[in-house]
């Protein structure tokens, strides 16, 4: 058979094919799982940059939820401190509940009503943001940029 075919360099072919595909196929699950694992930080990047920091004699609107408590603690003229919430930690007996830390920012003065869920009030000390807490005692008000 020296001037036959050569079924052995065949098989030895498909054989070496057959590797590759294996090996490429592990490769590139490889590379997906680590991209499908990884942090997106551009992301977190613009996140960042889209919060919206107030200063001193901004009007903001303080949203609250429209209850008798609220309209009982928050009056016309006063002035309350504003937090804000950074998370510290996670509680190991609760699962996964975030440990959160209030910390104060500013201060605001409450102006005018503007409609039944919502204050408008000025800056008059610090700089807050979007999504920062107006605490008076049980009352609570969300930050929220006026139109």
């Amino acid at each position: 058979m020296p001037n036959g075919p050569d079924y052995g360099a065949k098989n030895d072919m498909k054989e070496r094919r057959l590797k590759m595909r294996k090996l490429i196929t592990i490769v590139a699950l490889l590379v997906l799982s680590a991209l499908a694992v990884s942090p997106m930080a551009v992301n977190a990047a613009e996140n960042v940059k889209s919060k919206v920091v107030m200063k001193e004699g901004n009007k903001i609107h303080l949203f609250h939820s429209g209850t008798e408590l609220v309209k009982k603690e928050i009056c016309l003229n006063d002035v309350i401190p504003v937090y804000r919430e950074s998370a510290v930690g996670y509680r190991s007996l609760k699962g996964a509940d975030q440990v959160k830390n209030l910390k104060e920012v500013g201060k605001v003065k409450v102006l005018s009503y503007v409609g039944d869920h919502y204050f408008e009030a000025e800056i008059v000390e610090g700089e807050v943001m979007s999504g920062d807490l107006a605490k008076k005692e049980g009352a609570y008000c969300l930050v929220q940029p006026a139109e």
